[in-house]
């Protein structure tokens, strides 16, 4: 009589997707750990690191994935002016981007001053704000020192 199989461990990949309350698919998973491994990339970065690893994938299969962890709130979708739209993991706090004006290099702030949204207006036309952005351009110390 063969032993029974030992359970097949979650990874924290699959929890993470599971607990957004999607299927765990060969995409999703490759999508999400692409973005644990290039946070602030642009889709057609992330399909190209995803069909390595998922050969049969396309282009679309990862925009949903994307689209999926936008909608759920696994990932965040930001948008540099002149940029194409970029995504992330970082999700659980109201955080900050500076980018590089020469070679488009991203990288997180921490918010700027106390708790989400850490920048209140003066005026909030009735809106219950919850999330304020603010990116910050310069030139990274790469693009500075060239």
């Amino acid at each position: 009589m063969p032993a029974p199989s030992a359970p097949v461990e979650e990874t924290s990949t699959d929890a993470a997707i599971r607990r957004a309350g999607l299927r765990v698919t060969d995409t999703r998973r490759a999508v999400y750990d692409a973005l644990r491994s290039l946070p602030h990339a642009p889709a057609d970065a992330l399909f190209e690191r995803v069909k390595a690893t998922v050969p049969a994938t396309s282009v679309q299969s990862v925009y949903n994935a994307l689209g999926d962890f936008v909608t759920t709130g696994i990932a965040r979708r930001i948008e540099p002016a002149g940029h194409p739209g970029l995504f992330e993991l970082r999700v659980d706090d109201n955080h900050h981007h500076v980018v590089c004006t020469a070679c488009g290099r991203v990288e997180d702030i921490d918010c700027v001053v106390g708790q989400a949204p850490c920048l209140h207006p003066d005026e909030t036309h009735g809106f219950r704000i919850h999330t304020a952005e603010v990116t910050f351009w310069g030139l990274c110390t790469s693009c500075a020192d060239a």
